[in-house]
């Protein structure tokens, strides 16, 4: 099976072009909404480990989303509201489709299957709720090998991290807006299995961070070794 690897919020990184419209934001940059920490680190890993090739994204998602769709109110910022049309095509040249036009492009000159794990975390807690969920696999539930490649990943990582909550759709839903919804668009179930995988952030520079890690690449393995059909 064809299996590639991104992570559309690898960095926090402004362009000097723009640099003007985050003066004095260097907290909100740092934390979970101009990026998720972590998340490269992981990607990373698994590319190098499993041999397979990874697209990140640098550019703080402030400045544009690389995991929203080009109709979503939530691909610029209210940081970069006064951004012209001609700044706004600027950046989606630049900063937007080339990572994604990438991914698709190879999808579709794949000669098999293409499993697509796109590696993110999240803040442990959003607007005072703490998050119970540990690691988060998220799906398609009406892709039937979206669905099996899940649960048997979900076993697999309940063997290697038995302490901790792997949930499905959680902490967000795996048919909202992002990188992967779209890309099921594009290519049918048989074609394409589209995965985000998060990680909660408060793991960060533990001792569970790297068995979490390990957990991950083994648990990818063991999937594909029990479904040669993928």
């Amino acid at each position: 099976m064809n299996i590639i690897f991104t992570c559309e919020h690898a960095g926090n990184t402004v362009p000097p072009a723009f640099g003007h419209f985050f003066k004095g934001q260097e907290d909100v940059l740092q934390s979970h909404r101009g990026w998720d920490p972590g998340a490269v680190e992981v990607a990373r890993y698994l590319s190098d480990q499993l041999a397979a090739p990874l697209w990140v994204c640098e550019t703080t998602r402030l400045l544009v989303e690389p995991n929203r769709s080009l109709h979503n109110d939530a691909l610029f910022s209210e940081y970069v509201k006064a951004l012209t049309d001609a700044e706004r095509e600027h950046i989606l040249e630049h900063y937007y489709h080339p990572h994604r036009g990438a991914v698709e492009d190879l999808i579709e000159r794949a000669s098999q299957p293409t499993l697509h794990l796109a590696i993110h975390s999240f803040t442990p807690v959003l607007n005072g709720v703490t998050r119970t969920v540990d690691v988060g696999l998220l799906f398609d539930p009406s892709r039937q090998n979206e669905t099996e490649f899940c649960r048997r990943y979900a076993e697999a990582l309940k063997q290697y991290l038995p302490a901790m909550s792997i949930q499905f759709n959680a902490p967000y839903k795996g048919i909202d807006d992002g990188f992967p919804t779209y890309l099921r668009t594009v290519f049918p179930d048989e074609c394409y299995i589209g995965i985000e995988v998060e990680i909660n952030q408060k793991y960060i520079g533990t001792k569970e961070w790297e068995p979490i890690m390990h957990a991950l690449k083994n648990g990818i393995t063991k999937v594909l070794d029990e479904l040669p059909y993928l």
